[in-house]
Formats: C-alpha cells, structure tokens, sequence
C-alpha cells in the first residue's frame, strides 16, 4: 500500500482520484490548494503527489520546489486543464516525475504512478556506483577486470616500452583510440604530442596535405605553408583510425614513412624527417584487404609488428559494472548531475544485451539515462526501449512455462521470430501465421521496438499476407 497527496482546487476531480486509488488499496489525501497540502508536512507522509498546476493562491508550479523540501521522499506528477509547452518544460525542470494533461485518463495517471513508485523501490534497492578514482581522468582511462581485458593490459604495458608500431583491431566502440592513448601515455615520449588523423574522414587530396603538410603554393589555395600531423607528432605519437581507408597513393608515402621515418610535403623539394611513433586502428579484416588487393601487403606487415585486439562487449559482459562506474562519472561532471545509483534491474538490462555499438552504445545508454532521470537513480524506465525490452523479454523467458502466462509466452514467440527474420515483417508475418495488420497490433500490444538499422515497415515490399488472420 502506498500513501498519495492529491492538491487540487477541483473537488469532484479530488474525490475521483482518492476514490481511484482507495479500490487499488491504496490510502489517499486531499488538500485544495498548496498551502493546505505543504500544512500537513509531519503529518504525512506521501509516496506520490498529484499536484495541479493552476490553483488560487500559490500555484502548484510555484510550489513545486516547496513540496520537493517539505516531502523529500515523494515524486511529483503534474496534472493540468492548460496544454502549453511552457508549464511542462519549467514542471519538469523543477523537479517533476510526470506531466498528465486534463480530462485525466486514469489508464496514463496509473502508468506513471506505477513509474514513480517504481523509481521508489529502486532508490531502496539501488546500487551506489559512484567511484572516485575515476572522477579525474575517466574519460581516457580503460576498465575492466575480465581475463581478456587483462591480457590487453598486458600487451599495451609490453608493447608502450617496445617502441614498435602497434596495430589495433576490434569492432567499432570498443576504444581502440583509448588504448592508443593508453600505450601514448605509457611509452617513452608521454609528454609528446598525441596526434589523430581519421583517414575516413578527408578526401585524397585533402588527406595527404593533412597528414604530410604543404608548402605556399603546393595548390590553388594554398597560401601559406601548413605542417602535416606527421611534423607536429615529432617526438610523439600519430594515431591513424580507420587505417583500412587509405588510398593506395597515400599507402605507398606511409610505407615510406615507416620505413625511413621521412615523408615529403607537397610542393617541396627536400623531405623532412620524423621520429613519431605510429599507432594505426581499423575494424575491417585488413587481412582480407590485403587478399583481395585493396591494401598492401607490405605496409600490411610493418603497421602489424604488435597487433592489439580488442573484444566487443558481448564477450566481456562481467567489464560492465566497472565500465558503467567510469562512465557515470563522466557522464555526471559533464552534464552537472549526481546520478550515482543504479537501479539493479538496470544492470541485468545490460547483462542481457548483444551490445552492437560496443562501449559507445553503453555510453550513449547512460548519457540519456542520466539526462531524462528526475531522481539520483537510473531506472530500466529511462533506457533505450529496444535494450530495456530485450531485458525483459529474457527476464521472462528465464522463468519455466508452466508459471508464464499466455501473453508472456505468446510476445517472446514473436519477438524470437521478428529477430530471427531481421525484422523482415513479411517473412514474420509467413513463419506466424498472421496478418500484416494483426503483427502490427502484437507489435504495439507487446511494446516491441525494432532496433537500430531494422527494416522500416513500409520499404520491405512485402504485399499483404493472405494468411487466416487470428
């Protein structure tokens, strides 16, 4: 049972709402404006409050901050007969859980109090994750206590004294830039400069002045001479992400480097030299590059002296409650916020997710986490749809058929069919049986969420399935 607050100047609505919430069992109390209600502090105390907006007197915007100290413990949920964008934006900046517009829909009142009240729970269960030794420099520190991560700790320790160019493989968002910077910081040149180029980034042209510099005049435009990122790593290190997509002009120049440690910048006559230690990254199979006769085998080779791999998140899912510490960190300082627990239920969210985009896509997660949380807690509620139902789809099907009712059986079917056709809702429709407008409906009933980069309904070309609609 749970204790509610409703300050509204509209009696009939008062009534409504406490009667509402006593048939749930719930207990409930009344007050007609905010004066009265902020009067019962000490008297009470309110799981949830239901407070209007517009009342005589103070209004329940102005009050908003006063009920925040009064009655610490309680989440706020708005309601308003008045539809503008102003009062929801200034309710939510000032501390509001929900905003419900008026005629109140009790099914919309009921779903946000079920929401309050679990942010409640999950304030008494939640993990405090706030960790210190990574306030300063989280951003550029590496985590993990995996065996693998291990093994990649000890092969950056090894290869920083080494001096040898280091190529680092692994799938995108997994840091690769993070354990160049690592082996930077570890090696023999720290306080030199760490340069990145992104090779995909720049057109051929544009790329090689970029890397190698020019003189005045090299080209229209050029009017005045500009180093390359190979002269200003001197005495540092160059990072070079996305190796992969170099041209085989730009290959060739690299090789050199590499191998005389000089390159010439356009338009001049006498090469310079240089001494920066080459770090290259790509998350393509460069050996299949090679095979295929889009990289050269040779500069293949001499990036390749240490190869660094790293493994996606899907293989070092017990690295996640360290890394969701660093992060939150950032997180935290940047946006000025202090969300530092985490509700339980929100890291098996994350156990159970592929994690495609890798630590990027986990720090994505957080960041609109903290960002949409009005409390000090991430809850399941303010992740991603598509990783919060994976979660709770596998939460389901973790328990045995017989205590799994028909609806929770029937939804993990269709979502075991949706991902093992991509998706593809005309190939889903054939496999269940069902019409495109009846899956359309278990869609939305079940409050499936397609992930990132699925097929959009409309552009499958599927015509509509003549199966027996159920």
């Amino acid at each position: 049972m749970s204790t509610f607050l409703i300050v509204d100047d509209d009696l009939a609505s008062c009534r409504t709402l406490r009667l509402h919430f006593r048939t749930q069992g719930h207990e409930a109390h009344i007050a007609h404006n905010a004066a009265e209600a902020l009067a019962a502090r000490g008297k009470i105390a309110p799981d949830v409050i239901i407070l209007d907006v517009r009342m005589p007197g103070q209004s329940g915007l102005d009050a908003l901050p006063d009920f925040r100290q009064a009655f610490p413990g309680a989440h706020v949920i708005m309601i308003t007969a008045f539809h503008d964008m102003e009062s929801t934006i200034q309710a939510m900046q000032r501390g509001a859980d929900d905003y419900i517009q008026k005629p109140i829909d009790l099914d919309e009142l009921d779903a946000a109090v079920a929401k309050a009240l679990r942010y409640t729970q999950s304030e008494a269960q939640g993990v405090l994750v706030e960790a210190p030794a990574y306030a300063g420099d989280s951003r550029s520190s590496m985590v993990g206590h995996s065996r693998i991560m291990k093994e990649v700790f000890k092969t950056i320790g090894l290869a920083a004294s080494s001096g040898a160019t280091v190529l680092i493989t692994g799938e995108s968002g997994t840091g690769k830039e993070l354990v160049a910077r690592a082996i930077h910081r570890a090696g023999a040149n720290p306080s030199g400069a760490f340069v990145a180029v992104n090779c995909a980034a720049l057109v051929e042209t544009l790329l090689e002045s970029d890397m190698f510099g020019h003189e005045k005049g090299a080209f229209t435009g050029a009017i005045e001479r500009q180093l390359g990122k190979f002269a200003l790593a001197n005495h540092g290190t160059i990072f070079l992400d996305e190796v992969s997509e170099l041209s085989h002009a730009i290959q060739a120049k690299l090789l050199r480097v590499l191998q005389e440690k000089e390159f010439l910048p356009l338009g001049a006559r006498e090469p310079q030299t240089t001494d920066a230690r080459v770090i290259a990254a790509t998350n393509v199979d460069l050996a299949g590059r090679v095979q295929d006769g889009s990289f050269r085998e040779d500069l293949y080779y001499r990036l390749q002296v240490i190869n660094i791999h790293l493994p996606p998140l899907r293989e070092r899912k017990q690295d996640i409650p360290d890394l969701v510490q660093a992060l939150l960190a950032r997180i935290n300082r940047e946006m000025r916020r202090h969300v530092w627990r985490v509700d339980p239920q929100v890291l098996r969210c994350f156990e159970a997710y592929p994690w495609p985009g890798n630590v990027r896509e986990l720090e994505n997660a957080l960041m609109k986490a903290v960002a949409l949380s009005s409390a000090d807690i991430v809850t399941p509620d303010a992740l991603p749809a598509h990783i919060a139902n994976r979660s709770a789809d596998a939460a389901d099907t973790a328990k045995p058929a017989a205590q799994r009712s028909l609806r929770e059986i029937e939804k993990a079917h269709v979502l075991r069919v949706l991902e093992a056709t991509g998706w593809h809702r005309g190939r889903t429709c054939a496999i269940l049986g069902v019409s495109r407008p009846r899956l359309r409906r278990m869609i939305r009933q079940f409050g499936l969420v397609p992930p990132p980069g699925a097929p959009a309904d409309e552009d499958e070309g599927y015509e509509e399935e003549r199966a027996p609609d159920r």
